[in-house]
């Protein structure tokens, strides 16, 4: 069985995020993940590479896994 991926990492992310955060604000969401609103407007906005440390505070802080942030499932 052949896998394929996609490779658009910010795209696939910033998906995830926007559909996390739900109806909430930017800002509420993002003092949720600990990151600036400008930080979240970068990734939703797919201008911002996400470092390692963010990526693991947010991944801390919605009780996940690094792979479901980029489209894996539960």
């Amino acid at each position: 069985m052949k896998t394929t991926y996609n490779r658009n990492l910010s795209g696939q992310l910033a998906k995830r995020i926007r559909a996390l955060r739900g109806d909430q604000t930017q800002r509420e969401f993002a003092k949720r993940l600990g990151i600036t609103h400008a930080t979240l407007n970068r990734i939703e906005q797919q201008t911002q590479n996400v470092t390692v440390k963010t990526l693991q505070l947010m991944c801390d802080r919605l009780r996940c896994g690094a792979g479901y942030l980029f489209g894996e499932e539960d």
